[in-house]
């Protein structure tokens, strides 16, 4: 308890916390309530949406689950930025040694960093629901829209997308222990969630083959255990099917765990100074 409680002070006494949640808030509530409100026009004014380029939305997608699921589908980078930076910051400002000598028991330290960072990421992903849900039902609602905020599976959905981030805060810890430069893991972590993997997914989708293996990426299983993404809009024929939502969870949780245990045994045992 001692060890989570300082984990959770060396995050709170700075300022990148609400930072980065801040910006989660406008960036996922931007495009949650901009793509709301593209498809609620292109909905009320189909001729007009045609001319303008929107495409009709795959047969049977639940419109609402997908606007409100751009808080994982997008968002998952910030959690996976906070958890990573929790461990390489303690690297490069050699927080390190005092918290070696209060606790000398490495393991308990990386393990209340991990759970500490799995509650925040959890409160992340609050945030990222609230600005998706918020902002992108209000715009479904201006054009007349099901927003779905009475079926249970939304709220169902939103549970599950809170653990997906959790999670993903879990992920970046592994990779920050993994790799302890901060300017390699962010350059890492930028590079995967916004170009290589989103590549990745869409290359795959052409064939049947590539396309599930593709499903096991970290990014679609979260997309899986969330239940709802984006990427069924953008990839052909709205993308291959998912894995059950569990799958997806598993998939995540082992890539936390794989990468926790693999940088416990390389980087976190070394000498620090």
């Amino acid at each position: 308890m001692n060890a989570l409680s300082a984990e959770f002070a060396k995050l709170f006494t700075t300022r990148l916390w609400w930072i980065l949640a801040l910006t989660l808030f406008l960036y996922v509530g931007a495009m949650a309530g901009g793509l709301g409100a593209l498809f609620g026009w292109a909905a009320s004014n189909a001729d007009a949406g045609a001319s303008a380029g929107v495409s009709p939305l795959p047969e049977g997608l639940n419109l609402h689950a997908v606007i409100y699921s751009m808080a994982t589908t997008i968002g998952y980078v910030f959690p996976v930025l906070l958890g990573a930076f929790a461990v390489t910051g303690e690297f490069r400002h050699q927080t390190l040694t005092p918290t070696f000598l209060a606790t000398p028991r490495r393991g308990i330290v990386l393990s209340a960093k991990v759970l500490s960072m799995l509650l925040v990421g959890a409160g992340l992903g609050v945030v990222a629901w609230v600005a998706t849900v918020g902002l992108g039902a209000a715009a479904l609602g201006a054009f007349d829209l099901e927003t779905g905020l009475g079926a249970e599976d939304s709220w169902t959905m939103i549970a599950r997308g809170v653990l997906a981030m959790a999670l993903w805060a879990a992920v970046g810890v592994g990779l920050g222990t993994l790799v302890p430069s901060q300017v390699a893991a962010l350059i890492i972590v930028i590079a995967f969630t916004q170009f290589v993997e989103p590549t990745l997914r869409l290359a795959a989708s052409f064939n049947e083959v590539t396309a599930s293996i593709a499903r096991f990426l970290p990014g679609a299983a979260s997309d899986a255990l969330v239940g709802a993404s984006f990427y069924s809009i953008a990839m052909p024929g709205g993308g291959p099917d998912a894995l059950l939502w569990w799958q997806g969870g598993i998939i995540l949780l082992a890539i936390a765990i794989a990468a926790t245990i693999g940088g416990y045994f390389t980087s976190w045992r070394r000498d620090v100074t």
